[in-house]
């Protein structure tokens, strides 16, 4: 039998993820339930809500916009931080490190970090998210496609990938170099 310490809980709290960050795919917003302002569903949330403060709100409306609809489906990953502030206490806390929908470049966003001290905080594309967005193209489909276009048998070779069933991007990617008639 395994041996777990976990709280009680409906939500995600700091603790949960001193194992190290975990990334959730977000089902959906709500109004809070408890004393914040919104309960983030993910699909990967065990039937626990996360309900971020104030400062990761206002980063993930920079990053996606403030209509909740359009947050579903993208990912966040989330860690302990724990030099959170409450107060005069330092409990730790809960922050983002990576969000899909960024390109390639991080965000940074300016958040309070204690009562009239603002930092900028930075937030870092999710590779996952950008590779799944990238599809890769094989250096020997790109081999193939040059000679295929010199030799000017790119029509052979289109048919040829798609007898094989090759991924649509890849058959995309060559047509998208035929030369023009």
């Amino acid at each position: 039998m395994k041996i777990t310490a976990e709280p009680r809980s409906d939500q995600w709290n700091a603790d949960d993820f001193t194992g190290g960050p975990r990334t959730f795919t977000i089902a959906g917003v709500k109004p809070g339930a408890a004393e914040q302002k919104y309960d983030i569903e993910l699909v990967e949330g065990e039937g626990r809500v996360w309900r971020p403060p104030l400062g990761m709100l206002r980063v993930l409306m920079n990053a996606w916009g403030d209509e909740a609809e359009v947050w579903v489906g993208r990912r966040v990953t989330l860690f302990k931080d724990a030099t959170v502030r409450f107060g005069k206490e330092v409990p730790g806390g809960i922050r983002i490190s990576h969000l899909s929908n960024l390109g390639n470049k991080p965000l940074n966003v300016p958040i309070t970090v204690a009562r009239g001290t603002r930092r900028t905080y930075t937030v870092h594309p999710l590779l996952d998210a950008i590779q799944a967005a990238t599809p890769i193209i094989p250096d020997d489909v790109r081999a193939n496609t040059e000679k295929a276009v010199t030799e000017g048998t790119i029509d052979q070779y289109i048919a040829w990938l798609a007898e094989k069933n090759a991924p649509e991007h890849i058959i995309d990617y060559v047509s998208e170099r035929k030369p023009s008639a």
